[in-house]
């Protein structure tokens, strides 16, 4: 559905007429183009705190920006460690020096903080930051590394925490369709950075902001990697892919090259087919809450040669308040959003129909983090399938399988259209972007997870809400 509002805002008339009353002008938001040759344009200035060690991989890392111009700060207490680590990743890093009276404006801001050992150290993050905020363009991109602080010595861990509550901030604060992200990463797994960077200093970032992730330790190697098509030789399955989010899903994997099996109920067998018929894909029927559906989807997968990855995406909504709920209700909305996926989830692990070094994506709901007046069923599933994948990511180790969610806010689909005006408004402006999200959002995050590249991350619930207001 359009958004209407940002039409306006967005034209010539209507953004006169709005900023003069101090109204949301929802900016338009830059996303992902398949004819884009480089993952971040514009110019990009980096820094570090002195002892860091991510520095080098960030450099390498935006080495493959072919169209970035890179920069540190001068004056910076580690300014020469930084252009120690240029030369150790074959780049030119120029100096700037902030001046307030110069038009410099940067695309990108990236300072590693895993140096930061203590709490007065932070000041590191000041002097980086505090003469470069206003210089950030439009649609920018701010990106943090630190240490997970669970992992960390008391000192360095309540250092390190702080970092959450900056880069929260920093995402309210930017405005112009910018974001702020914060990159934990284990001592020892600098190298494994070089997906959550590719995505969070990407346009497929656009909704996600003030969110964290945390990288431990992979075999993952980037040399040589087709970041383009990350997912060629991949078979993927989608739930619920008929339409909507579950239909961006299942392009967007397919985009970046994988085989793609579309599953939905049989009344939706029509648009399904025609999802599959786009992407090349293969459609699957089924009622994934039917005895027999991890089974059929079990042999549906091995048909094909197992499965890299299962992304659970059906869900229902039967909002009533508890009072009022029928238990139908709530044994419908547990069965289909949490029962469900726990017992396919069962049978692809069981019987090996999914791969060793496997993604398990699961769509959670900011309902599931902040609740939602009238939706105690659904905000407890979409809880429930976060408790499953911080639940289950430590023993899927062993098996190199990484299990990992994302929890959308408001995303522009049918459903939300048929939410009231008002309501629908309200979900749309209360976020640090003022709009709602697409469901490409959602889908580019998924795929994120589900590269070869992200062997590193699991347990990982990233918020795709535009940093909203409320539970973000």
């Amino acid at each position: 559905m359009s958004d209407v509002y940002q039409a306006i805002a967005n034209s010539s008339v209507g953004n006169k007429i709005l900023s003069s009353l101090n109204l949301p002008i929802p900016a338009i938001l830059d996303r992902y183009a398949p004819d884009q040759t480089s993952f971040i344009k514009g110019d990009v200035i980096v820094g570090a705190a002195p002892g860091s060690k991510a520095i080098t991989t960030v450099l390498a890392t935006l080495k493959g920006a072919t169209e970035a111009n890179l920069h540190t700060l001068a004056g910076l207490a580690a300014e020469a460690d930084v252009q120690k680590a240029a030369g150790t990743a074959g780049v030119s890093v120029s100096n700037y020096t902030a001046n307030k009276e110069d038009s410099q404006r940067f695309k990108g801001l990236v300072f590693d903080a895993t140096g930061v050992s203590n709490t007065a150290e932070l000041r590191a993050l000041y002097d980086f930051f505090h003469p470069l905020t206003r210089k950030l363009g439009s649609c920018g991109r701010v990106v943090i590394i630190g240490r997970i602080p669970e992992n960390c010595s008391l000192e360095q861990r309540i250092a390190q925490r702080g970092l959450e509550g900056l880069i929260k901030s920093l995402g309210k604060e930017i405005k112009k369709a910018s974001i702020a992200n914060l990159i934990y990463v284990d001592d020892g797994a600098e190298a494994q950075v070089a997906s959550p960077l590719h995505f969070f200093l990407s346009p497929k970032s656009a909704y996600v902001s003030g969110q964290a992730v945390r990288v431990g330790a992979a075999d993952f190697a980037a040399d040589g990697f087709n970041w383009k098509k990350p997912l060629t030789g991949k078979t993927a399955l989608v739930t619920g892919a008929a339409r909507g989010i579950g239909a961006a899903i299942a392009e967007v994997l397919a985009r970046d090259g994988a085989k793609v099996i579309v599953l939905d109920i049989p009344p939706m067998a029509e648009d399904l087919k025609k999802v599959a018929s786009q992407i090349g894909g293969i459609a699957l029927e089924g009622d994934i809450t039917a005895a027999d559906a991890p089974t059929k989807i079990s042999a549906a997968a091995m048909e094909h040669g197992g499965l890299d990855i299962i992304v659970h995406n059906a869900g229902v909504t039967r909002d009533k308040t508890m009072a009022g709920m029928p238990d139908k209700f709530w044994d419908m909305v547990i069965d289909i959003n949490i029962g469900s996926e726990e017992r396919i989830n069962a049978q692809l692990l069981k019987d090996g129909s999914l791969k060793d070094g496997g993604r398990i994506v699961c769509v959670s709901s900011i309902s599931g983090i902040a609740g939602n007046m009238g939706q105690t069923n659904y905000a407890t599933s979409k809880a429930a399938v976060i408790g499953m994948v911080q639940g289950m990511a430590a023993d899927l180790l062993g098996r190199n399988i990484t299990i990992n969610a994302v929890a959308p806010g408001f995303i522009e689909t049918q459903m939300t259209a048929a939410i009231p005006f008002t309501i629908r408004e309200a979900g749309r402006r209360m976020n640090s972007m003022s709009q709602g999200g697409q469901p490409v959002d959602v889908a580019e995050t998924i795929s994120f997870f589900s590269s070869p590249a992200s062997q590193g991350m699991t347990g990982n619930i990233v918020r795709v809400c535009g940093q909203s207001l409320i539970g973000a």
